[in-house]
Parts: structure tokens; C-alpha cells; sequence
């Protein structure tokens, strides 16, 4: 079996592509003959992880035309393979259903064969790895279903910030080099994707080119050695060569006008929003050589924000898409071969500009244009409230009006909301897909600005087996958003088996309950308290570092949300009532309309949730009282956001009394917002204490401004904040509010 699936075997002489194998497993049936073509890498990919589980072995060359009577069990079928097999009973009809990517499972009529059809090796990837998944579950070979499955969304790409010239350059960022230069991790990584039907990986970094190219005219814009370079090449090469194996497109994007320091140095230039020759034809030349020396590079990205002048808007939307137009497109038109686009709408400005651009470039492929959904913090209202396209935030729908030609459209869904704790919302996942698969839209990335899923450098491991790296502690969140950008209707008893599978037969149901019961607590926060860029908000900490509004309450004090910032902060999601506005209706004896949710009715819902969620917790550890990492960690987890989900409840609670007092001067409202504050800290504590001997202190990029006072995370470190929470109530006094403009 190691020769038939190895990358450089002799090739193997099976007349119409068939093969014969044996497959020894679990399912009731000892002997599984499988015939297809096995000479494509992808295939041969996803039969060598059957073989990892199954001891598979070649058995010899099989003539089915001339072997008639020697039927396979699983017959792996692509419609240009049909004319060899047209006697078995499959029609060219039956392949109608069968889209990119898909595959249909269907008997013959003896029931004896199974045939796999599918129109391209990915789809038949993951027909084999669902074949693997269905044997481990103790599924008879027999009692297999007929399916079709089609993938949902043609794009479903993960975002992976690098952390080498990185745009958060952080050591929450950097400390990952190392590991990110490994393969192995790339290996594990790679694996995963394909696991969850991931079928591009993004790759996220100021100015890629120096540590991908020699450039040929600019030959001193890195300083690496020639052996530091070809360690850089065979690093890529075989980076991109994994992914192609597993069906995985990759794509390389540059944020715009920046280029390394050692260019800036040697070429007398700007590192950064230079509009000069010299930076254009690097540029341009740059893109040729990255396609022509990687050709397993599936395409190239570029964004319009940040040293194009976002800030004092230097240039113009047109003179942007000019600039793209003279290095990137050109740069692609001069390569050696068509690659794909992404286009990202960041900060734009002109959706008709860009239109024109993409018209003009004459793409092969219709070109990727990524949206945030909903700035950065694309986890918490499924509704379509802001983007990134202005600094404003407003919803441009000329993106998307009329149907665009020349692209299809991409959601982003940031996370910048929890790095740490384990999260898993199903129905938060299905809801959104359900209500942004417009017909323009194709696709979603998937990921995070200052967060990189490598080393796992927060967990406290005291010998204990933890995970090497960070995607292992979020692997639900990554085995969910995949798998259900592929197929939404996928049940909540898939997931659950995989947590059976996973922590052994029983263990799945509750725990399933409880993540999913905590996890709707960083969305409910994120949908309340509206916020834009990365540093606006980082739910799972109550952190607000930044301002989002201008001219909105925002003290410095900490990066901590406090008491008075929650009061005085619109909403993201248009059906909820932000505290300002729930009292003045109740100032004015006004009921909120039906529609809309208030600050109350959050809070009632959140304790609800987060009771619900530590009733199951407390019950597990009742029967499991000494279990070890790495279940244990999947229900602390789930019982911190339920207890964070309690103080968010307080919380509001407080916020909504708090500011009627200082409107009315009613005392028994100050002592309910201080009854509600001390009962704030209970769960804080509880929280502290939940994490405190699990998580370390670990930087984050958005604490930049408070190195002295808070160099590093955790929840611990916030409790003198949650404490001046109830100072702040304890000193309120009736028609005195804090200051309403950010300092």
C-alpha cells in the first residue's frame, strides 16, 4: 500500500484505471474492493487516510470488462470514467446532481456495489473521507445510505495572518515564527482543513515578496543568504504542493503600498504609501515572478485601506484602483499563467470603480471581493448592520446592486472576540448562512487580525497532555464553520457524534448543550455594544481598548469595559435597545416596540442560558470529579463563559438602574445598580478562579497603549476594574453623567 500512495511510485499499470484493494475494517464486512482511478494525488490522499485507520493492500490489476463477475464493493466513478464501465448499470444522467466538489452515493441494484461519483478528485476526497468517517462510527458497509452532497458555498477560505512582516506586529503575533516556518504544523493544519471541507487557505502579511522571490531587478530587497532563500522556496514550494494534495486552494495577499526595509534602504524609498516608479514596476514585477516560480500558488490578494492614505484619504478611489491596476493586474496579465483575484472592498470607496477595474482586467476566473460582515467582529449579530467599506461603516449596496459580472462576493467573519476560550454556536452559524447566501455571494473567510492559530501559548500545561497547537483547543469552532459552509443542514446529532467520538460514547449530548449555551454570549455582547476595528472590542475579556465612536464615552482608564461605557454605547444589531435609549423610553412612558429587544430582556436571556449551561457543568463534575484535560478543558471552558454570561447579565442590569437614578434620583435604583454590581464581581471572581490555574497572563495585540498597566491578559488582572464598577454606583449622584466625548 505504501508504493500505490506514495508521490513517487512507479506508476502502476491498471488498464481502464482501476485497482483492486482490500479493506479490513470494523463495518460487518471484512473484504472492501474498491476500482477508480487512483493516479490522481488527491485520491490517493484520501485513500492513504482511510489506511490510517484501515489496513488497506493492493491486491492486483483489475479488468472489469474482462472480469465481469469480480464485482467491487466500492466503485469510484468521474464521468469521463463512465464509457469503461457503462455495463454495471450507472447512467450519464445520474451524474447531473453531482456539482464541484460534490459526490453521490449510490448501490447498484444488487446492492453489492457502491459507487462514488463525482466530477473532480476533491469531491471524491470527500466522499472517501465520509466513508472513513461513516466505517469509525461502526456504520455496516451494507447499511451505507444513498446521498448526495454538494458543497453549499463554493469558497469557504480560512484566514491565517503570518506572523513575518505581520500588520499586528505584536508578540502575540510574533511568537508564532517558529512555528509557522514548520511544516509539520502545516501537515496538522492542512489536515484538519480538508477534515472540515476548507477548501482555500489565505495567507495574511504586509509584503510577502521578499520572503517568497529573489527580485530579479530589485535583487536587494531582502538580505537573506542564497541559502536562507532556498530554505524560504522549498518552504512554500512544499507548503503550497500539501495543500493542492488535499484540494486546497492558496492565495498570498499584500496589503498594498509597502515594501520591506531593506528595499526602502537600498532603493532610497519609503517602507510605506509610496506612489513612485520605482515602488510601481517592483510591484508589477514582483506578482510576475511570485506566479511564474509558484505554480502551485493558486492566486494573489491585495486590499485598498491602510498605505493607500486611508487615514487623510491621499488618494482617491480611482487613483487606488489605477495603482492596482498598473502592479497587480498588470503584474498577473505578464505571468506565464492565469491565477485567481481577491479584491478586498476595504475601504473602497467606490464600488463602480472597482467594477470598472475587474471588467477591465479580463479575469479568467470571476475575481474574490471580501466584505466584512460587520467591521471586525464578524461574531455577534447574524444581521448586516455595518461594514468595512467606509470609515463610516455604512452599507454601500453597490457592491451588490445589480449582480455584479465580473466577481462574486466573500463574507469575512472576524474573530477578534475570543482567542482563548473554546466556542461552538451551531444555530448562530446556520442562521448567518441562511441569511447572507445572497445569489452574488459564493463564500466566506473565516479568521482573525491578532490572533494566529499556531503555538498554543496559553494554556498552563503542569505535565498535563494538552494541545500543541492553538486550533487543536478551538477545533469545534473550525470542524462547525467548515463543515456547515459546505452543507448548513448538517443536524446537531453530527456534531454531537463527534464529541462521542472524540471523549467517548455518552459525553457528547450535554457538553454539546453546554457549548452551545456559553457560546452565545460573546455574540450577545459583540451585538450590543457596537464596535468597528480590531481593538474596538475582545468579548471574551470585556474589553473595549479602543473607541469606536468618536464622539461616544470612552474614558482610558482601562481597556476593560466599565459601567458607564456600557451605558453610553449604541448597538450593533438594529433590533436591540442600547441603555440610553431603553430609559429615555421609560422616561417618557413609552413601551419599546415588539420588535425590538431591550437591555432587560438581554440580561434574562443571558442568565437563562448561562444557568442552563452551569447546571450541566456542576452535574458533570458531580460524576466525573477527577477528569483530566482535555475534556475537562471543553467544560471549564464552557462554564467561564457562562459565568461571564452572568456578569453581562448584572451587568446590564446595573447599567439600566444606574442611569435611571442619576436621571431621577430614585435611591432604591442606585442600590439596586449596587446590588447588581457586587453580585457582577461573585461571578467575576468565579471566572478568576475558573481560569486563573489554566490560562497564563498572555499578551494581546490590542493592549499596546496600556503596556505599563496592563502589559498582559487575564481575568484576574481585571478585577480591580470590575471593583471600580461598584465604586462608580456607590459615588453616583442623581443629574451628574460622565463626560460624553472620547478621550
Amino acid at each position: 500500500m505504501k508504493g500505490l500512495l506514495s508521490k513517487r511510485q512507479n506508476r502502476i499499470d491498471i488498464g481502464l484505471w482501476t485497482a483492486f484493494l482490500f479493506l479490513f475494517s470494523t463495518s460487518l464486512l471484512s473484504q472492501v474492493r474498491i476500482a477508480g482511478n487512483l493516479q490522481n494525488e488527491t485520491i490517493r490522499y484520501g485513500l492513504k487516510r482511510l489506511s490510517e485507520q484501515t489496513a488497506i493492500s493492493l491486491d492486483e490489476t483489475l479488468d472489469l470488462q474482462k472480469s465481469p463477475g469480480r464485482r467491487p464493493d466500492l466503485l469510484v466513478l468521474a464521468p469521463d470514467d463512465l464509457k469503461n464501465y457503462l455495463y454495471v448499470g450507472i447512467q450519464a444522467y445520474e451524474f447531473d446532481a453531482v456539482k464541484t466538489e460534490g459526490f453521490r452515493f449510490k448501490w447498484l441494484s444488487d446492492h453489492k456495489t457502491l459507487c462514488l461519483l463525482h466530477r473532480d478528485p476533491v469531491g471524491a476526497l470527500y466522499g472517501i473521507l465520509e466513508l472513513k468517517e461513516s466505517l469509525e462510527s461502526g456504520k455496516a458497509w451494507s447499511s451505507l445510505p444513498e446521498k448526495t452532497s454538494n458543497p453549499h458555498l463554493e469558497y469557504r477560505i480560512i484566514k491565517f495572518n503570518l506572523p513575518w512582516s505581520p500588520y499586528r506586529n505584536n508578540e502575540a503575533v510574533t511568537l508564532h515564527t517558529s512555528t509557522c516556518r514548520d511544516l509539520k504544523f502545516w501537515e496538522k493544519f492542512l489536515d484538519r482543513m480538508v477534515d472540515n471541507r476548507w477548501n482555500a487557505l489565505s495567507l495574511w502579511n504586509i509584503h510577502p515578496f521578499p520572503f517568497m522571490i529573489r527580485s530579479k531587478s530589485f535583487p536587494f530587497a531582502n538580505e537573506f543568504t542564497e541559502q536562507e532563500m532556498q530554505d524560504w522556496k522549498q518552504f512554500w514550494t512544499s507548503l503550497f504542493e500539501m495543500a493542492g494534495t488535499r484540494g486546497i486552494q492558496t492565495f498570498v495577499i499584500n496589503w498594498n503600498i509597502a515594501v520591506s526595509p531593506s528595499f526602502a534602504k537600498n532603493y532610497g524609498v519609503p517602507e510605506y504609501s509610496s506612489l513612485s516608479d520605482t515602488v510601481i514596476r517592483y510591484t508589477r514585477e514582483s506578482v510576475t515572478q511570485l506566479i511564474d516560480e509558484y505554480p502551485g500558488l493558486t492566486g494573489i490578494g491585495v486590499t485598498l485601506a491602510d498605505w493607500m492614505g486611508t487615514f487623510d484619504e491621499k488618494m482617491t478611489p480611482q487613483q487606488r484602483e489605477d495603482w492596482i491596476e498598473k502592479t497587480f493586474v498588470a503584474g498577473m496579465q505578464a505571468a506565464s499563467r492565469p491565477v485567481k483575484f481577491i479584491h478586498r472592498s476595504v475601504l473602497a470607496g467606490d464600488p463602480m470603480a472597482m467594477r470598472a477595474l475587474l471588467e477591465k482586467a479580463k479575469l479568467k476566473d470571476p475575481a474574490l471581493v471580501e466584505i466584512k460582515f460587520n467591521w471586525s467582529h464578524g461574531h455577534s449579530t447574524p444581521r448586516l448592520a455595518i461594514t468595512h467599506d467606509y470609515h463610516s461603516g455604512k452599507l454601500d449596496e453597490r457592491f451588490w446592486t445589480p449582480k455584479p459580472e465580473d466577481y462574486h462576493i466573500q463574507w469575512m467573519i472576524r474573530n477578534e472576540d475570543f482567542f482563548i476560550l473554546r466556542w461552538g454556536q451551531a444555530d448562530f452559524i446556520r442562521q448567518h448562512i441562511h441569511q447572507n447566501s445572497k445569489d452574488y455571494v459564493n463564500g466566506y473567510f473565516i479568521g482573525s487580525e491578532g490572533y494566529v492559530p499556531a503555538l498554543d501559548y496559553y494554556t498552563i500545561r503542569d505535565g498535563q497532555d494538552a494541545p500543541q497547537y492553538a486550533f487543536e483547543n478551538q477545533w469545534l469552532f473550525y470542524t462547525l464553520w467548515g463543515r456547515l459552509l459546505y452543507d448548513p443542514a448538517l443536524p446537531d446529532e453530527f456534531f454531537i457524534a463527534l464529541l462521542d467520538k472524540r471523549y467517548g460514547k455518552g459525553s457528547g449530548k450535554t457538553l454539546w448543550q453546554a457549548i452551545n449555551l456559553g457560546s452565545k454570549i460573546p455574540l450577545r455582547l459583540a451585538s450590543f455594544f457596537r464596535s468597528t476595528w480590531d481593538y474596538t472590542l475582545y468579548s471574551e475579556g470585556f474589553l473595549a481598548p479602543e473607541p469606536s465612536n468618536p464622539d461616544g464615552f470612552f474614558d482610558r482608564t482601562s481597556p476593560f469595559i466599565s459601567i458607564d461605557e456600557l451605558i453610553h454605547h449604541e448597538t450593533l444589531d438594529p433590533k436591540m435597545i442600547s441603555i440610553e435609549d431603553y430609559s429615555k423610553l421609560k422616561k417618557e412612558n413609552k413601551k419599546a416596540p415588539d420588535s425590538l429587544i431591550s437591555p432587560l430582556q438581554i440580561a434574562r436571556q443571558s442568565e437563562k442560558d448561562s444557568k442552563k449551561a452551569l447546571r450541566g457543568y456542576k452535574a458533570w463534575t458531580k460524576r466525573n470529579p477527577s477528569a483530566a484535560p482535555p475534556l475537562a478543558s471543553e467544560w471549564v471552558d464552557a462554564a467561564t463563559w457562562a459565568r461571564l454570561g452572568l456578569y453581562f447579565a448584572h451587568k446590564l442590569r446595573a447599567g439600566v438602574a444606574l442611569h435611571s437614578f442619576r436621571q431621577t434620583g430614585r435611591i432604591s435604583e442606585k442600590h439596586k445598580a449596587i446590588r447588581e454590581l457586587e453580585s457582577a464581581l461573585v461571578q467575576w471572581k468565579e471566572v478568576a478562579l475558573l481560569t486563573k490555574d489554566r490560562i497564563k497572563a498572555t499578551p494581546h495585540v490590542a493592549l499596546g497603549r496600556y503596556r505599563d498597566t496592563f502589559p498582559l491578559f487575564s481575568w484576574q488582572a481585571l478585577l480591580p476594574q470590575v471593583e471600580r464598577d461598584l465604586q462608580i454606583a456607590r459615588d453616583a449622584q442623581k443629574g451628574l453623567f460622565p463626560q460624553t466625548k472620547t478621550q
